[in-house]
Parts: C-alpha cells; sequence; structure tokens
C-alpha cells in the first residue's frame, strides 16, 4: 500500500462498482464482447465512460453508465471488474469500503440475480488477498419508474442479501431515479429488510428535496442517506437526524457535475458537520466522475471549507455509520482518534 497524503485510515462508503470500472479495463471487456463504440485507442474510449470535467449536467453524468452496465453481464466481466476495483482502492490506502451495486442490472444475458452477486463477491475476496483493506457489498434495489414496476426484482434483491449477509453483503440500498414516483412508495423493500434484520442505507435528498429525506428517516427508519445534503434546507429534519444519528453519505463532485449543487463553495456539506450531523465523504463514481478519495478530501479542504481535522471526522463517522460488527467499528475508531 503506497503512502498517502492523508496518513489515516480511509472510508468510502457510497461507491457504485458500475461507476469505478478503470476505462483500460472497459475498453477490453467491451472488445472481447464486442459490445459498444469500436474505437482502437483508451483516448477514444474515455469520453464513453468518463464525464468531462466541466459536466453539469444529471443526464450527461448518467448516461456514462450505459456502457459499463451493458459489458458487465457475465460472471467473468463482474468479476474482474470487483477484484481490480479492491485492488486500486487498496492502492489508494483506503481501510474499509462499502462497494454497492444492482445485481437485477445485470440479467440480461445468462446471469441471474445469485450469479451477478456471487461473481462481484469472489472478485472482492480475490482482490482483497494478500492487501490490507477490507470490503463489503451492499445490494442496491433499483426505482425505475413506478414503485411496483420491478417489485418482484427488488424483493429478490432483498431476499437475495439476508440468504449471502454472512458472505460478504453487508446490506441493501435503493437507488435510482429518484422522484420519478414518491419515495414513500418504496416502502415494502425497507418493510422486508427489516424483517430479515438487514442493514439498509436509501438514495434521498439529492435530486429531490428534504422531503425524501424525511420519509427515508421517518418512514423506512433508515439510519444511512445516500446522499442527503438537501436536508439543509429543513431545520427541524437536521435536529431529526441527529438525535436518530442518521448519517449522510456526502458525494461532493456527484453532486455538483449532477447540477444538484451549484458549487463546492456552496455545498453545504460542512455546515452540516458544523451543526453535528454524521457527515461522511464518499466518492459515489470515481471513475465515472474523474476523482479518487484523495482528491475529493483536496476539493474538501481548499474549496469545501474543510479542515484536516474534519477529514479525520468524517472517517469516524464513517466508521460508526459502517455496515461492521461493532468491533470493527471501534477498532477503526481507535486508529482515527489517534490522529486528532
Amino acid at each position: 500500500m503506497k503512502q498517502s497524503k492523508y496518513p489515516f485510515p480511509k472510508i468510502d462508503l457510497h461507491l457504485h462498482l458500475d461507476g469505478a470500472i478503470s476505462p483500460k479495463t472497459l475498453m477490453e471487456l467491451a472488445a472481447e464482447r464486442n459490445v459498444g463504440p469500436k474505437v482502437v485507442s483508451l483516448d477514444r474510449f474515455i469520453p464513453f465512460v468518463v464525464v468531462d470535467p466541466n459536466c453539469r449536467s444529471v443526464n450527461e453524468y448518467l448516461e456514462k453508465f450505459e456502457l459499463p452496465v451493458g459489458i458487465l453481464q457475465d460472471g467473468e466481466a463482474l468479476f474482474r471488474a470487483a477484484e481490480e476495483l479492491v485492488e486500486r482502492l487498496d492502492r489508494e490506502s483506503l481501510a474499509y469500503a462499502e462497494i454497492r451495486f444492482a445485481p437485477q442490472l445485470h440479467t440480461r444475458k445468462s446471469m441471474d440475480q445469485t450469479d451477478a452477486v456471487k461473481a462481484v463477491l469472489d472478485g472482492m475476496r480475490s482482490g482483497e488477498q494478500g492487501r490490507s483493506i477490507e470490503t463489503n457489498l451492499i445490494l442496491c434495489a433499483m426505482s425505475l419508474g413506478g414503485a411496483e414496476a420491478n417489485r418482484d426484482a427488488n424483493l429478490e434483491t432483498v431476499e437475495l442479501a439476508g440468504q449471502m449477509r454472512f458472505c460478504g453483503v453487508a446490506g441493501v440500498d435503493l437507488a435510482g431515479a429518484e422522484g420519478l414516483c414518491e419515495l414513500s412508495d418504496f416502502g415494502y423493500i425497507f418493510e422486508l429488510a427489516g424483517e430479515l434484520s438487514l442493514d439498509y442505507t436509501c438514495h434521498a435528498g439529492d435530486s429531490q428535496g428534504p422531503e425524501t429525506v424525511r420519509t427515508a428517516i421517518s418512514d423506512f427508519g433508515s439510519r444511512r442517506i445516500g446522499h442527503g445534503h438537501h436536508i439543509f434546507e429543513d431545520e427541524d429534519l437536521c435536529t431529526l437526524a441527529k438525535e436518530k444519528k442518521a448519517a449522510l453519505e456526502i458525494c461532493l463532485t456527484s453532486n455538483i457535475q449532477c447540477a444538484t449543487r451549484r458549487s463546492y463553495a456552496a455545498h453545504p456539506a460542512k455546515k452540516l458537520l458544523d451543526m453535528g450531523l454524521n457527515v461522511t465523504l464518499n466518492t459515489d463514481n470515481p471513475v465515472i466522475a474523474g476523482i479518487s478519495l484523495e482528491s475529493e478530501y483536496d476539493i474538501a479542504t481548499t474549496q469545501a471549507g474543510f479542515t484536516e481535522k474534519d477529514l479525520v471526522l468524517v472517517n469516524i463517522n464513517s466508521a460508526r455509520a459502517a455496515f461492521l460488527p461493532e468491533q470493527k467499528k471501534l477498532g477503526l475508531i481507535k486508529r482515527l482518534e489517534a490522529f486528532l
């Protein structure tokens, strides 16, 4: 593991597999499977899977998922993507990461959801071999339109998480198109997760306002919120989140590129941290966005108002919010507190 600019243990809790595969790997997999553009150089391939640094459009951002998802439709591709991601995170000196993906999006050919999850888990475990990083997997249910459109697939995802909780699956999430229908319509996902005693998080308060965060916390009982930065517009909700000790999985560059915040300086993440909320900093889709966790820390300290001490504090928040056994959380926290 290389020497890091930020020597404390680093944690990424909000990291999508299909947004984190190197362009070189994607180009090779695409060529092997005869999928995607017919280009002969990496420079010409990169624009298909990485946004322009000045991207300020959610549509442009989301377009970059189409090719990776189209490529990752067999076990070999998923294994390689997961293995190489874990290896890269270790080189970037992360101590712990939770990788998430939606298995139902990888069943266009011969795989079912179980096959997809097993391939990713096998790749993650292979990537961990001989390295100090620890990783777990979060399975994403999806909002693809109406809440009933893929209800069976979503329930299958949650049930699969229950079956594989001791094999590296740490919990579940609801991702996808926020706002196409009422978030409350997806309550069936979290009801089943509760019945199965699963940990869960929920995308909310990103492209939609703070009311979706209230739904996730009050109706679903979620103690982690994917993004969630629009909570800042509701003072009472901020108080509720503090009382419930809910963690916000903040992804600074993702919010800027998707135009859910106009600038890093205007992002409320630092203000939320100072208010006592459990802010965490994460990458979301590092390859699509052209970032790393370290570059996000650079931006946090130079443009978003964070201090280096704040970076240690947000990682302590991440350790507390992680879908890990209590003893492992305490171990990470103890290591981090040494840098305060």
